[in-house]
């Protein structure tokens, strides 16, 4: 067992997990077999780095469902809000993933505010998604997050709701 500042705190856990949720949304539009199989020995690989103690194949089985499960939801949501807005699958997703990573971020901002150790800020999922080409990753996220709102507004600021 690790010692409690080697583990991570629950937030990056919850990233993580999230990011895998998207990932397996990502796959099931993808529609080919070998991102499926890909994202399905992610989820798997995810949930064994997480557990303590290894799980019983049925612990096993019903956390690999739930993660499949919410990336079948996430994926149908996210087919749903690209046809609506006129968007694109893949931006929504996007946008998904850059939410938890926000999340993600706004957690480790609040335990450092409070005195708590937390990872290194380029530690994690933040990782995946930076791009030196765009700038501070911050900013970016910080527009995404109201990104959804500002879909709703006509191009006069009117809610199209």
């Amino acid at each position: 067992m690790t010692d409690e500042n080697d583990r991570p705190r629950p937030e990056d856990d919850a990233a993580r997990l999230g990011l895998v949720v998207v990932g397996e949304a990502a796959a099931l539009h993808a529609g080919d077999d070998a991102s499926l199989d890909a994202s399905e020995e992610n989820i798997r690989e995810t949930v064994d780095s997480m557990v303590d103690e290894p799980l019983t194949p049925r612990q096993e089985e019903v956390v690999e469902r739930l993660a499949s499960a919410g990336g079948t939801l996430t994926a149908g949501l996210s087919g749903a809000l690209a046809a609506k807005t006129g968007g694109h699958v893949e931006d929504v997703l996007e946008g998904a993933a850059r939410s938890v990573v926000w999340q993600q971020r706004l957690a480790a901002e609040r335990d450092a505010l409070q005195g708590q150790p937390q990872e290194s800020p380029d530690d994690g999922p933040i990782d995946e998604l930076r791009d030196d080409t765009r700038g501070d990753v911050r900013s970016d996220l910080r527009e995404d997050a109201g990104a959804q709102q500002r879909h709703h507004d006509d191009d006069d600021g009117r809610d199209r709701g």
